[in-house]
């Protein structure tokens, strides 16, 4: 069995998303793109984190921002192969989603530390791309070490894990 994940940082507006909620998870009814040929994957989970600031200007100089971050799943390119999905995969992709939703709070907490500076742009763009790094690195980690789901025992050790960490930032997950 073989499961890959992409991370999706440039969509275009018209692309179909489902917000993460921790009251919802996602089904194989999400998994509507078009099954690949010539994989071994099972299923594929198209998540990432889409992100936007703006800053206030007042005589030349900037006195506030605001960053919008959000945890996003895109259907349309994320898929499954019906004879081989299963509750477990389907828990092995959702997690994929979930550590998305966990570098989106991330990415807030860091926010929160910022403090309005004439840098603050360039301060922005750079903590992006550093959790962008990060969530790639543990997602890549993640599927190494659950043998993309095979190693239950590794699974359900990084299951806890985000559950754990995601309550950790709690404070910082959408409203």
């Amino acid at each position: 069995m073989f499961i890959i994940f992409y991370l999706f940082l440039n969509t275009s507006n018209t692309d179909v998303v489902i917000q993460w909620h921790e009251s919802v998870s996602l089904s194989w009814t999400d998994f509507r793109g078009s099954v690949e040929s010539n994989t071994d994957a099972v299923a594929v989970t198209a998540s990432g984190i889409t992100f936007s600031f703006s800053v206030k200007e007042l005589n030349d100089e900037y006195v506030s921002f605001e960053v919008k971050a959000n945890a996003h799943f895109y259907p349309d390119k994320s898929w499954y192969n019906k004879e081989k999905g299963n509750d477990h995969i389907l828990a092995h992709e959702q997690l994929h989603f979930d550590i998305t939703e966990l570098h989106v709070r991330k990415l807030r907490y860091e926010v929160s530390k910022l403090e309005i500076s004439q840098n603050i742009k360039i301060e922005l763009r750079h903590l992006h791309d550093a959790i962008n790094f990060d969530l790639a690195q543990m997602q890549h980690a993640y599927d190494s070490q659950t043998e993309n789901s095979i190693n239950y025992e590794q699974q359900l050790l990084w299951s806890e894990h985000i559950k754990k960490e995601l309550k950790k930032y709690r404070t910082f997950r959408s409203q």
